[in-house]
């Protein structure tokens, strides 16, 4: 089980760098490409394929450039076998705190990300 964990830290932390960086390459290799991303918060529901997705982070003003702190942290990883896993991440960037569950799935290209779903507070609140 070590070997996965290893391996989904790495992707996790590939997802914050990407992220921070709005790096869409670096995304594009951590997300599977047909991830969903999925939220409520803000009074809406928002989905967005992964093509949708990569566009609204090219839109973006990369945190990094922002002055954004680069920090995160990984609540929980839960592995189920060799192909399945659950993290929490939690970070602050864009004026908001996340708490993004991420779903995992291990295929023949690695571990990568097939659905993110989050909530966001305003920094503010």
């Amino acid at each position: 089980m070590s070997i996965h964990y290893d391996a989904i830290l790495r992707v996790l932390k590939n997802y914050y760098d990407g992220l921070y960086q709005c790096d869409t390459q670096l995304l594009e290799t951590v997300f599977h490409p047909d991830a969903h991303y999925h939220t409520t918060s803000g009074g809406e529901h928002l989905c967005y394929d992964m093509p949708d997705y990569m566009a609204l982070i090219k839109t973006r003003i990369p945190p990094a450039n922002a002055g954004d702190t680069y920090d995160y942290s990984i609540s929980n990883i839960s592995i189920a076998g060799d192909d399945t896993a659950v993290a929490t991440l939690k970070c602050t960037m864009m004026g908001k705190h996340f708490t993004d569950f991420l779903s995992l799935i291990r295929t023949q290209n690695g571990w990568q990300i097939i659905a993110k779903v989050f909530h966001y507070d305003l920094k503010d609140e």
